[in-house]
C-alpha cells in the first residue's frame, strides 16, 4: 500500500489497513466511555480517532473544547456530507465551540476556483444547507469564515510555516518541486484553521477535535507536529480527530461532487432524489432464487448504505433489514422502494427549510 494519502484525489480505501499503517485508534475500543455516542460511532461508520479519550474526558466534566470542520467550496454539496453535519450537531448539544472555516484559498490553489464564485458556492450550497439540516450558526461560540478574508488566521498560517520545511511537507503529501506555491502553502492554511480556536481570540489554548474523512489525515499529522513545537511558545494542545467512512457512490464508487452519477445533491428535487436511489447499486445476486438461497451482500448494498447513514433512526429496524437482506427474504425491489420514500421525504422537509436558511447564510460572511 501507498504511504501517502493524497487529500485532493480520489484513492481506494482499506480502512483496516490505513488505521494500522497511520496508527489510529479504534472509536470501538473506547466506545463503552461515551456517554450517549453519536449514532454514526455506534453503527461504525466514525471508525477511528487519534486522542478522542481526551475530549470525551472533557465533554463528560462540562469543560471547553473546540470542534473545526470546513469545507472546500468548489462544487455541490451531496448527502455524503450530511455525516459531517450530523457530527456537528451532536457536538453542538455538548456545549462545544464550533470554528468552521471556508478554504478558499485551498479552492483556489488546488481547483482554480475564483474567489468570488467560491463565497457564492459557500452561502448556496455549504452554509445553507448545514443550517436547514439543524446547525445553530448564529450562537455566540461559532466562528465561520472566509480564509481569504481572515488576517489572523494568516498570520497564524505564517507562524506555522516557520515550523515546517518542504522535505516534510513532500514526505506527507509527495510535493515535488514543480508543485505550484499556492498548493504547498495550502496545507499551512488548513493548519492555521485547526488550531485557530487555542488563540487568545477565542480564549487561549484548548483541546480541538476535527472530524475528517481518511483522506484529510495528512493534514491532521502536520497540524499535530506542528502544534507540539508552539506549545513552548504558545500553549497551544495537539488536536485531536475522528475519522468516519466514505458513502459509497451510486454507482459503487466513491460519491462525489463531481460526479453526477454518483451523487445525490441537496438541492437536487425531491422526486429527483428518490429516483437517484432507485438507480443505486444494491447487493443483490443475479437472481431471486440465488438471492433466496445465498442472502444479500448487505455490506456491499449501496441503499443498505444510505439506510445506514442517514435515513434511519430506528436501530431496530435497521437490524431487521439487515438480517432480512442476508438471509435472502428481503428482495432489493422492496428495500429500494423503501429507502427511495424515506430519502423523497427527507428532502421535502429539507427543501420547507432552506429558503429561510439561505437568507441567514447570506449574514454570516
Amino acid at each position: 500500500m501507498a504511504e501517502l494519502i493524497d487529500p485532493w484525489a480520489s484513492f481506494s480505501l482499506d480502512y483496516d489497513k490505513l488505521v494500522n499503517h497511520f496508527g489510529i485508534g479504534k472509536i470501538s475500543d473506547i466506545l463503552k466511555d461515551i456517554e450517549n455516542p453519536q449514532k454514526l460511532m455506534k453503527r461504525g461508520v466514525i471508525f477511528g480517532h487519534r486522542e478522542f479519550d481526551e475530549i470525551n474526558k472533557l465533554i463528560n466534566q462540562n469543560k471547553d473544547f473546540a470542534v473545526v470542520t470546513g469545507m472546500m467550496p468548489s462544487g455541490q454539496m451531496h448527502i455524503g456530507h450530511k455525516m459531517v453535519v450530523d457530527q456537528l450537531l451532536w457536538y453542538q448539544e455538548k456545549g462545544a465551540m464550533l470554528s468552521l472555516p471556508i478554504a478558499d484559498l485551498e479552492s483556489y490553489a488546488a481547483r482554480g476556483m475564483s474567489f468570488e464564485k467560491a463565497k457564492e458556492i459557500a452561502v448556496d450550497e455549504y452554509l445553507t444547507n448545514w443550517i436547514a439540516l439543524g446547525l445553530d450558526l448564529e450562537r455566540d461560540n461559532v466562528n465561520v469564515y472566509l480564509q481569504s478574508q481572515n488576517p489572523e488566521l494568516q498570520k497564524l498560517a505564517f507562524r506555522a510555516s516557520n515550523k515546517t520545511n518542504f522535505s516534510q511537507l513532500k514526505s506527507i503529501y509527495g510535493f515535488t518541486p514543480s508543485t505550484n506555491i499556492a498548493h504547498i502553502q495550502s496545507p499551512l492554511m488548513q493548519v492555521a484553521d485547526i488550531l485557530l480556536p487555542q488563540t487568545e481570540e477565542f480564549g487561549g489554548p484548548k483541546k480541538v477535535v476535527v472530524p475528517v474523512g481518511i483522506d484529510q489525515d495528512p493534514h491532521i499529522r502536520l497540524t499535530r507536529d506542528i502544534a507540539h513545537k508552539l506549545n513552548e511558545e504558545l500553549g497551544f494542545l495537539t488536536p485531536a480527530s475522528t475519522y468516519h467512512r466514505f458513502l459509497t457512490g451510486l454507482s459503487g464508487d466513491k460519491m462525489s461532487s463531481s460526479k453526477p452519477n454518483t451523487a445525490i445533491y441537496l438541492n437536487d428535487d425531491s422526486k429527483v432524489a428518490a429516483k437517484k436511489v432507485k438507480s443505486a447499486k444494491t447487493g443483490g445476486r443475479e437472481s431471486l432464487k440465488e438471492q433466496q438461497e445465498l442472502g444479500g451482500e448487505v455490506d456491499q448494498c449501496v441503499v443498505y448504505e444510505l439506510l445506514l447513514y442517514h435515513l434511519m433512526d430506528d436501530e431496530k429496524e435497521l437490524e431487521k433489514i439487515r438480517n432480512s437482506c442476508l438471509n435472502g427474504t428481503l428482495r432489493c425491489g422492496d428495500c429500494k422502494a423503501l429507502a427511495s420514500e424515506l430519502m423523497e421525504k427527507f428532502f421535502d422537509e429539507l427543501k420547507d427549510k432552506q429558503i429561510e436558511a439561505r437568507e441567514i447564510a447570506k449574514t454570516l460572511i
